[in-house]
């Protein structure tokens, strides 16, 4: 069953980006086509209904910063919550990030929780509380990969002192942030289209390679929004940048004329062995032959990043987005990486963490750790966190001091 419905993901993604040619291709393109026009009116509309207060949003009495995009996967948003995550903590608030845990298992609500409700004479039952990997004090996630999301347990890994919570309602997730892990200001993880939360920021990542996507809304394209909505930032970080993006920043600028914008890009740091932990030197794959496997939305960008270390990259396998590995997957890749004598095999930090346990090889298993680097824009940054960090009145009867109740 998973086989299949990673199989029709690829089918569509290579249907959209036109890499699958031919009849059945250009009839689904047409089909895609017409239903991102309804998804266009749908998008529109609700926002619509959000702006002009026919719906409202929730303002939980702390800041909320907000990190999104426009576009589905692949601007590399993780590392730059991880940026905000650690600024903010260093600077001494208590920062929770909140996550929907895309692909992550969900916690199925038992039978008995509702029959519980009601025999306590509740109008609505409990809600299931949202999942804490991280409540700012553990060492180590409290849950595993599979539970938690890949992305929630890599930021509970990398983030110390910082409260990671899992939850589709977000809302749900701030407010036991707050009352039960002392949080005092939110990062929203892919917080763009979530509109049920207040944002006081709105974050939002442009991919300088790709940066709206392939120009169609979804599902004809990658579109999340029209470029248009860029309007709703107020940063813009462009991400994978060289420093050269006069030419894109016009292009921003035509649909939002204030936003401060910062250029950055994903430096690579190290490679960690994933059987002993030991760090390895980028130095150290200088002319070395390997194999990279991954599962990400642009496994190129990925490759490519190998090569520009110096490895000669000979063998590739590439799966969906967010692909749970399975052991025999890995082994057989293994394996062929072993009969061509390779020096490592390398993966990504995200795809490591849905490896399965795997014994040690002939040749070792190394994820890439990397980092977010701002290149121009610095100033922008550290502005944006004195204002967050700056000292501000909870205004009157704010939400974060009500009980904790079902949403």
């Amino acid at each position: 069953m998973k086989d299949t419905l990673e199989d029709f993901e690829k089918f569509v993604i290579d249907v959209i980006i036109h890499n699958r040619r031919g009849l059945r291709a250009s009839l689904c393109r047409g089909v895609f086509w017409c239903l991102s026009k309804v998804y266009s009116r749908v998008v529109e509309s609700r926002l619509y209904l959000y702006r002009e207060r026919f719906i409202h949003d929730h303002h939980l009495g702390v800041p909320v910063i907000s990190i999104g995009n426009l576009t589905v996967g692949g601007t590399g948003k993780t590392p730059v919550v991880e940026l905000f995550a650690k600024a903010l903590r260093d600077r001494g608030r208590r920062v929770a990030v909140l996550s929907r845990g895309y692909k992550s298992k969900r916690v199925v609500r038992p039978p008995w929780w509702k029959r519980l409700g009601k025999k306590m004479g509740l109008t609505t039952y409990p809600s299931t509380p949202p999942r804490v990997v991280s409540d700012g004090n553990s060492p180590t996630p409290l849950l595993d990969s599979h539970i938690a999301g890949d992305e929630p347990w890599m930021l509970a890994s990398n983030l110390p002192g910082v409260a990671v919570v899992v939850d589709r309602n977000r809302v749900k997730a701030g407010r036991f942030a707050i009352k039960e892990l002392g949080a005092d200001v939110l990062l929203l993880d892919d917080g763009l289209q979530y509109l049920k939360l207040k944002h006081r920021h709105d974050v939002v990542l442009v991919d300088r390679t790709a940066p709206f996507g392939t120009g169609y809304l979804l599902p004809r394209g990658t579109l999340r929004e029209h470029p248009r909505n860029l309007r709703r930032a107020s940063y813009i970080f462009i991400t994978k940048s060289d420093g050269e993006s006069e030419k894109l920043i016009k292009r921003i600028r035509k649909h939002n004329k204030v936003a401060e914008i910062v250029e950055c890009r994903h430096r690579p740091l190290h490679l960690v062995d994933i059987n002993t932990k030991e760090i390895i030197p980028l130095s150290a794959l200088e002319g070395k032959y390997v194999g990279a496997i991954s599962g990400i939305a642009i496994p190129e960008s990925f490759e490519s990043g190998l090569k520009k270390l110096g490895a000669k990259v000979e063998v590739t396998a590439r799966f969906a987005d967010h692909h749970r590995f399975e052991e025999a997957e890995v082994r057989q890749f293994v394996e062929r990486c072993v009969r061509r004598d390779l020096h490592y095999i390398v993966t990504t930090e995200k795809d490591f963490v849905r490896f399965p346990n795997l014994p040690k090889y002939d040749v070792p298993i190394c994820f890439l750790r990397v980092e977010i680097e701002i290149i121009k824009g610095r100033e922008i940054f550290d502005k944006i966190m004195r204002v967050m960090c700056e000292p501000r009145p909870v205004p009157p009867g704010a939400l974060m001091h009500e009980p904790l109740r079902a949403v």
